[in-house]
């Protein structure tokens, strides 16, 4: 049995507590927020009494196994690295710190603990992306040499500490952004990255003025404070010689939101958002194939329960995760990269 505290008790905690309340061999055993309402609130409605409002308490407890970090980002690192050297394993919520610094500190604890962590990349974990790694692996696309991913808002900038970069570390780039270089690079064969060029655009504002059209806001929205990028795009090159396109946004000037994840391949292309589609040929025709599954859509919920439940078998049984340490690392510099790039005006060399 893997007995879990949960850290931070905002509405992503929500998806890691349930899958572990459903798991037989897991057992959610400590909770923990610095908003002591929102703790009892919590600790009555899931029936946990091992409630604390400092962190450093909960991995120092000797009747929790494992930590799931569900805070700001600006925190993660610090939970992370306690919750290793007190035994504990771990898995943080993307993206896994806000910096390469804190990123190198945290795969140092993990290296010094023995101790799993695994990072929040939740789309790694969907049932088609299981799906189009098999006709990855497989060679059905041959060498994946492009990727171009978009995620646009044209309203959509959740407020609160997400637009506050001592919180956030930054915008759409460090919140959406993570996930759409971070499924294209894990499709692409995890390439090492080379040179990013980069840009950054604070031209909207959270458009608060806005009327008649409702969107996501963060529990602590505050209209009057944004400081993060309203868009973010950038061209990522790696050492095969393949390159990852992308674009993100909160706010936009655009018709529509927009959502696209796309694969080339030598052999066949795919596509995995908005709905996954494999193309390829046979007898000199071009196909459009469309996989005979129950929802062509990434279905988000069910991803984190997958999560959840390889996160307690690499615990329990000692499995290998799909999204260590390592990666996270990886990922962290290229987001950092990016803005480093946009303010630089250059192309950053890794």
């Amino acid at each position: 049995m893997l007995k879990v505290g949960v850290v931070g008790l905002g509405s992503i905690s929500q998806f890691h507590i349930k899958p572990y309340l459903a798991h037989a061999d897991a057992e959610l055993t400590a909770l923990c927020d610095v908003n002591e309402q929102r703790l009892e609130e919590k600790g009555k409605q899931y029936g946990v009494d091992r409630l604390y409002r400092d962190f450093h308490e909960l991995v120092t407890d000797d009747a929790i196994d494992a930590v799931s970090i569900c805070t700001w980002n600006n925190s993660h690192a610090d939970i992370a690295i306690a919750a290793l050297d007190a035994g504990k394993h771990v898995l943080v919520e993307k993206p896994l710190c806000m910096t390469v610094e804190e990123a190198l500190r945290v795969e140092e604890a993990v290296k010094r603990s023995g101790k799993v962590l695994q990072v929040g990349f939740v789309r790694r974990h969907g049932n088609n992306t299981a799906l189009l790694k098999k006709f990855i692996d497989s060679g059905d696309l041959g060498e994946i040499y492009y990727a171009k991913a978009t995620c646009l808002r044209r309203l959509g900038n959740p407020g609160g500490w997400f637009s506050d970069r001592t919180k956030s570390g930054g915008g759409p780039l460090i919140d959406l952004g993570v996930h759409m270089i971070d499924i294209c690079w894990y499709f692409m064969g995890k390439p090492r990255p080379v040179s990013v060029s980069g840009n950054t655009y604070r031209k909207l504002g959270n458009r608060h003025h806005i009327e008649n059209l409702s969107f996501y806001q963060a529990a602590d929205y505050d209209p009057h404070h944004n400081d993060v990028e309203d868009l973010a795009n950038a061209l990522i090159r790696f050492e095969n010689g393949a390159s990852l396109m992308v674009d993100v946004s909160f706010t936009l000037q655009a018709k529509k939101d927009e959502l696209s994840v796309k694969l080339y391949g030598e052999k066949g292309g795919a596509e995995f958002e908005p709905e996954i589609a494999i193309v390829t040929e046979q007898h000199q025709t071009i196909l459009n194939v469309t996989p005979q599954v129950d929802q062509l859509t990434f279905d988000f919920e069910g991803a984190f329960y997958t999560e959840i439940n390889h996160f307690v078998s690499c615990c329990l049984e000692g499995k290998e995760s799909i999204a260590p340490v390592a990666d996270g690392v990886q990922v962290m510099k290229m987001l950092n990269a990016v803005y480093e790039s946009a303010e630089s005006g250059r192309e950053v060399i890794l």
